[in-house]
């Protein structure tokens, strides 16, 4: 993908969802997908994919509730301008797949729309700590908000224990995005069964998405290793590089990005959004 910091190797896949709605379980299955067919894959999220990242999560969701909108935004926007520096970027640049569990549209949807401190003011403060850096796909997994607070098992977090109408706004905004960047952003029915929803993911990858066949040994280098942090949906979420790159494996793929962007994109690759 094309971005403000140049061409990268890799391929940047996020997901994005409600809360509940099974994201966690759907980024292994797809982590899974890739590496059968040998690629190295990243399994990271925000915020808490770094060391920073985890004591910012901590203090965004599970800190006093009387935090602003407007610093809830910059802690978010802080922690996404170190987790792009320091992992998503010498990933994609070392020719990894890196699965995103949320990305620059969760800050659009819950602080631009929900908290409502605007979606193109969040879009221009997300655009410059990430430096443009855009998801080549996105699987958003929409869900009911009702729905996915009886999947919720956990002790529900800050934005959690936000009424009814605050997660509406968040579900109506993600689809909103989804409508307005159809090439990109690719919504799942979430309230079936996992393998119903995964069903459905796979054949967005067997459609979109040329590996190609050759593939060669490749050592990732330089990415600072993601936090293992706890997930609401299914318990720990492992992301550590040393475990994804036992066996490294990638492919002898020069012209990769440019030729899955055709593959996602078609011949263009416009009208994306941060």
């Amino acid at each position: 993908m094309t971005d403000e910091g140049g061409v990268s190797a890799g391929l940047f896949i996020t997901f994005e969802g409600g809360d509940g709605a099974g994201k966690t379980t759907q980024i292994e299955r797809v982590r899974q997908w890739f590496e059968d067919r040998g690629r190295v894959v990243l399994v990271t999220r925000e915020p808490g994919g770094t060391e920073l990242g985890v004591e910012l999560r901590r203090m965004i969701l599970s800190g006093a509730d009387d935090v602003d909108p407007r610093t809830e935004a910059l802690l978010y926007a802080a922690d996404r301008a170190h987790h792009v520096a320091a992992v998503v970027r010498p990933a994609l640049d070392a020719d990894t797949i890196v699965l995103g569990d949320r990305y620059i549209d969760s800050s659009l949807a819950y602080q631009g729309a929900a908290r409502c401190l605007g979606v193109e003011e969040i879009r221009t403060l997300s655009a410059w700590a990430t430096e443009g850096l855009q998801p080549d796909l996105t699987f958003l997994l929409d869900l009911p908000p009702e729905v996915g607070a009886r999947r919720s098992s956990s002790e529900p977090d800050r934005l959690e224990r936000e009424p009814t109408d605050f997660h509406e706004r968040v579900r109506h905004q993600y689809l909103q995005l989804a409508e307005q960047d159809p090439q990109r952003i690719v919504v799942i029915d979430a309230v079936g069964t996992p393998d119903q929803v995964f069903s459905e993911i796979r054949g967005v990858l067997e459609e979109r998405v040329d590996l190609g066949s050759a593939v060669v040994g490749a050592e990732p280098s330089a990415i600072e290793e993601p936090a293992t942090v706890e997930s609401a949906e299914t318990g720990p979420l492992e992301s550590s590089p040393a475990e994804d790159t036992a066996e490294t494996h990638s492919s002898s793929l020069s012209g990769l990005r440019t030729e899955a962007q055709a593959t996602l994109w078609g011949s263009s690759g416009e009208g994306m959004l941060l």
